[in-house]
Order: structure tokens, then C-alpha cells, then sequence
């Protein structure tokens, strides 16, 4: 999971960039980076590591000169999280020069190593996938380029081949130098990414594309519509917009986590509102507490902020229970779960969050969290809960329990770090110190966020062990157990 936008302007992009990116902080803080062209083909690129506020300093805005740029958050699914020559954007020379952002996870990046290096020709200096997909994206270009100047069709019977060779998660954004910018969507939309207009002061129009329809509504531009599963996209330098279905048989089939955690509730993906469906998963919930909880055994619900907090409400109100917030957060705090290291985890969830003990003190608790990943955070927190004085604390999941890897973009990558792998509700409810323990059922989750939309599937690998892609085995599993760390 990362945060991507790209945009076409008719001033510098280089601030609203980075604004875009603060709004999209919640989806990676490990690195950033933005890169901006000139029209005359000159790229300029600046990125480290550590959130938005502290990589960038006002000489680096200074040399970001331009009217086209992108922008990345990094949450490392993929190489090492410690690493800044990992940052993107990354860059090739050729075709043209390329800078190329990538939200998502390819699945079958052995495979493609060997080919860029034995068929390809082509060099790797890191273990990024990122750095992968450029340079498919670059050979799959210099090979559909026939003449001097660069068309739409040679951009889109790039992608195709992009597609036909990538396997797994991609939502990507490239700069190609002296043409445009390229956006493209992997054949099931697996990731997420949005396209947003707006008309400048001389009546051309401004565009952006980006991972969160947040970010359009804070720019002031309207939302167009998502990028179709297998799509692409190419703005050329005057503005003009072109779009082509790239893939053989496109599919969305769109992560079912963004909805539970990773995205921002004020965002709308795939047409669903992320904060109703959290509503919806709340609603949900609270039959499977009241059919597996006794009679008398809650006194009061409360979440554990901030994403689970519509989820509780709606707990709350259903089951007829007091609602109330016994968890003060420290914001200046980055999210627990996408931190790397179970250690550092661990040391921050009780810098990040403060149980008040006149809100725990002799009650039966039911804490609501919107997920439960390895559990490290979940154990603290129960514990917290009971130094604060709770009589008993049952603890409740907005999502099902996490029994599998996640290989499209989720940092999961062993089954043997999942606290719900191979046991039992029961037995997580020991393993994490709760009296009593309720997860959403798998088919309540789906059923919660596609209510009333268009949308007939989910990625619920990790949930449910079913990888849409098809392409994902046994041996890879292994493979990335034993390759990986989290």
C-alpha cells in the first residue's frame, strides 16, 4: 500500500504535489518523493526518507520546476523499508526518460528479474518491484515506437504488453520527457486510482490522477470517474486526454482491506463510500456480538481510533449500548500498523494511545478495532484496558480473522505472524487476554461494503485465501515466507 498522483497543470505542480501528498500520508510513511518535467523534457526529482513534512525542504520545492509532476508515499511491501535508494519515483533514460510512481505488489517478480536481465538487457540496481515495473514499461515502449515522435497507440500497445507480462497489483503513474504523463490500472483494480479535471483561468483544463478522490475534493477538482480495471491513461503536455483498455480481460475486483483500514473514510473508491461501508460493517458486526456474547456482558462499546470508530458507533447504536471514547490517541504518532518491525511496533502503541481510567474503571468493555493483523497491538491494548480498571474486556474485529498472506500490496507476507493463524476464536481470545472475542464474518464483510454498488467482487485473500489474480501458489507463498520480512 502507497499513496500516487500525478498531474498535468498549467502552472507549477510542484506545491499542489506535495499538498496531495500530505493528504495521502495515511498510506505510507517510510519514504516520499516527487518528481516534476518541464516541457522541454527535463526532469527534476527529489525524495527520502520519513514522512511528507520532514523530507522536503524549500530549496527541494524550489528545484522541483514544472508543469507536470507525480508524487509518491511509500509503505514498503516490496525491498527494504530502510533503504532510500528505494524511494520512488524511479527513473530510466529510455525511452525518452521515464519516472514512474507504483502503488500495489507484482506477484512474479522472479520471473521478470530473469527476463530483463537474460532477454531485456536491461540492469536492476534494488529489490524494488517498482524499479521492475519502469523498466517492463521502458522496453515494452522503445519496442512499440515506429517514427520519430511518440503517439497514444505505440503509449497503449505498451501498456498491453505491460499487462500480458506483470502479474499481481499495480496502479502506476508515469512522466515520459517531452510527451505527457501516463497512468495505468492493473486488470482487476486491485489498487485503487481516480481521475479529476478542472478548468484553469485560460479555459484549458487541468488534470490529476491519484489513489484517494480526497485529494480532488481538497484541489477543487471534479471527479471524472475512476480508472477502469486494465486501463490506460495518457495526458499529453497541451491537456489533451486519451484512454484506451489495454487489458484482454479486465475484471475489478478492487482490495477489500482499503475499505476496513487503509483509506481514508472521506474517500470515495470505486463508487463506494469508504465511511458508509464502515457503517455497513458496523451494522453487521453487531448481530454476530449480540448471537455470541451473553446477555449482560457489555456495559459500554468503544473504539480504538480512529478508523474504527464509525464501525463502533453503529455497534453501539444497534445494540442499544452506551458509546464512549476511552482511548485518547497522540496523532503525532504514525499508524502501528504499517510500521516495520514487530519491536517498534510493539513500543508505540502505548506512545500512541492512553487509556483514561475513569472511562474503564468497573465495566464491562467491548472494543471495537476495524482489524486484528498479528495481534501485537490488539494485546496491548486489552491490557491497557484492564490497568485502567475494566471488569472484562470483549474484544471486537470490523473484518474477519486475517489467516492468510496478503501479495497484492499489504505488508503480510508470512501466515506464521497472523494471530489467527491456525487457532481458534477461542483461542485468539487467549492468546490475546480477552474474555471473549467476535470477528465479522467473511461473507458479512463483502456483503457490508459492495451494498448498493456496481461492484460484484472483492479481494479477500487474506481473509479468505482466494487470490483473484489465479496466478499465485503454494510455492510462491513459501517463497515469500522465507524471502521477506515484515
Amino acid at each position: 500500500m502507497c499513496g500516487i498522483v500525478g498531474m498535468v497543470s498549467r502552472g507549477p505542480a510542484n506545491q499542489e504535489i506535495y499538498d496531495s501528498l500530505l493528504l495521502l500520508q495515511h498510506r505510507g510513511q517510510d519514504s516520499t518523493g516527487i518528481a516534476t518535467a518541464e516541457r522541454s523534457g527535463v526532469f527534476h526529482l527529489a525524495k527520502a526518507k520519513g514522512q511528507v513534512r520532514e523530507a522536503f525542504r524549500t530549496r527541494d520545492m524550489r528545484s522541483l520546476l514544472g508543469e507536470i509532476g507525480l508524487g509518491h508515499v511509500r509503505y514498503a511491501t516490496k525491498g527494504t523499508a530502510s533503504s532510500e535508494e528505494e524511494a520512488q519515483p524511479f527513473y530510466v533514460n529510455a525511452p525518452y526518460g521515464i519516472v514512474l510512481v507504483h502503488n500495489g505488489n507484482l506477484t512474479n517478480t522472479r520471473e521478470l528479474t530473469d527476463e530483463l536481465f537474460h532477454r531485456d538487457r536491461r540492469h536492476l540496481n534494488t529489490s524494488s518491484d517498482t524499479e521492475l515495473l519502469v523498466n517492463v514499461l521502458a522496453n515494452e515502449l522503445q519496442a512499440s515506437i515506429s517514427g520519430v515522435d511518440l503517439v497514444p497507440e505505440q503509449v497503449f500497445r505498451a501498456v498491453s504488453r505491460v499487462h500480458e507480462r506483470a502479474e499481481g497489483s499495480y496502479a502506476a503513474i508515469a512522466l515520459i520527457a517531452g510527451y505527457g504523463l501516463l497512468a495505468f490500472r492493473d486488470p482487476f483494480g486491485i489498487r485503487p486510482l481516480i481521475l479529476g479535471t478542472r478548468k484553469a483561468e485560460d479555459g484549458s483544463y487541468e488534470w490529476i490522477v491519484t489513489s484517494e478522490s480526497l485529494v480532488l475534493e481538497n484541489g477543487e477538482f471534479e471527479v471524472v470517474r475512476d480508472v477502469m480495471p486494465g486501463e490506460a491513461i495518457f495526458i499529453d503536455l497541451d491537456g489533451h486526454l486519451h484512454t484506451r483498455q489495454c487489458a484482454a480481460d479486465p475484471k475489478l475486483v478492487p482490495c477489500s482491506f482499503e475499505y476496513v483500514y487503509l483509506a481514508r473514510p472521506d474517500s470515495i473508491m470505486n463508487g463506494i463510500s469508504v465511511y458508509e461501508a464502515r457503517l455497513r460493517l458496523g451494522e453487521r458486526l453487531a448481530d454476530t456480538i449480540a448471537k455470541y456474547t451473553p446477555n449482560g456482558a457489555i456495559d459500554v462499546v468503544m473504539p480504538i481510533p480512529d478508523s474504527s470508530r464509525p464501525a463502533a458507533m453503529q455497534v453501539a447504536r444497534k445494540l442499544g449500548l452506551e458509546y464512549r471514547e476511552g482511548f485518547y490517541k497522540n496523532r503525532y504518532i504514525g499508524r502501528t500498523f504499517i510500521m516495520p518491525g514487530q519491536a517498534v511496533r510493539k513500543k508505540s502503541v502505548r506512545q500512541k494511545l492512553n487509556a483514561m481510567s475513569s472511562e474503564f474503571k468497573g465495566k464491562n468493555v467491548l472494543l471495537i478495532d476495524d482489524s486484528i493483523v498479528r495481534g501485537t497491538t490488539s494485546k496491548e491494548i486489552i491490557q491497557m484496558a484492564r490497568d485502567a480498571g475494566a471488569k472484562t474486556v470483549t474484544f471486537a474485529s470490523a473484518a474477519p480473522p486475517v489467516r492468510y498472506p496478503h501479495v497484492y500490496g499489504i505488508n503480510m507476507p508470512s501466515r506464521h505472524e497472523l494471530v489467527a493463524y491456525g487457532r481458534t476464536i477461542p483461542e485468539i481470545a487467549v492468546e490475546l487476554g480477552a474474555d471473549y472475542m467476535v470477528y465479522q464474518e467473511v461473507e458479512d464483510l463483502k456483503a457490508a461494503i459492495l451494498e448498493g454498488s456496481d461492484v460484484e467482487d472483492l479481494d479477500m485473500s487474506c481473509f479468505d485465501g482466494r487470490y483473484i489474480t489465479g496466478t499465485v501458489s503454494e510455492e510462491y507463498l513459501s517463497w515469500v515466507e522465507g524471502s521477506q520480512e515484515s
